[in-house]
């Protein structure tokens, strides 16, 4: 083997090892996230409360997070379309930021848009498979 092509195969496991660690700590993240408001964390609780939101949009949203990232964890053919969904909640949240509660923590969502959108581009292939999957059995 040609040394460009062991640099070649170094740096693309580098690469798979990196993406994978950030799915998996955006996956800990959003599921940690998502479970405290499930269990109504006093801290989500008052988020809520400050937006004026009822506590269902609490639970529908923790649900989401949680679940989301069990995809993400578990699922390979659902990581693409969660971490796609992950993207708008991102949007929502950081409009809620800037509108709702604390304009200074806005850009933190739209940071976290960067290695959602690596992650739905380089998972998007399993997602192909199960779309498949599904019209064959349709």
């Amino acid at each position: 083997m040609s040394e460009a092509t062991i640099t070649q195969t170094s740096t693309r496991t580098r690469g798979a090892i990196a993406l994978r660690t950030a799915q998996i700590l955006l996956a800990l993240l959003y599921g940690f996230s998502g479970f405290a408001k499930l269990i109504a964390q006093s801290d989500a609780v008052e988020s809520f409360d400050r937006m004026g939101w009822g506590h269902w949009s609490m639970y529908v949203i923790g649900a989401l997070e949680f679940s989301g990232a069990v995809a993400l964890l578990f699922i390979p053919a659902l990581a693409s379309a969660a971490a796609v969904a992950y993207i708008g909640l991102m949007i929502g949240a950081s409009t809620v930021q800037l509108t709702l509660l604390d304009p200074q923590n806005a850009f933190m969502p739209l940071v976290l848009i960067v290695p959602l959108v690596l992650i739905a581009r380089a998972r998007r292939d399993r997602a192909k498979d199960l779309a498949t999957l599904v019209r064959r059995r349709a």
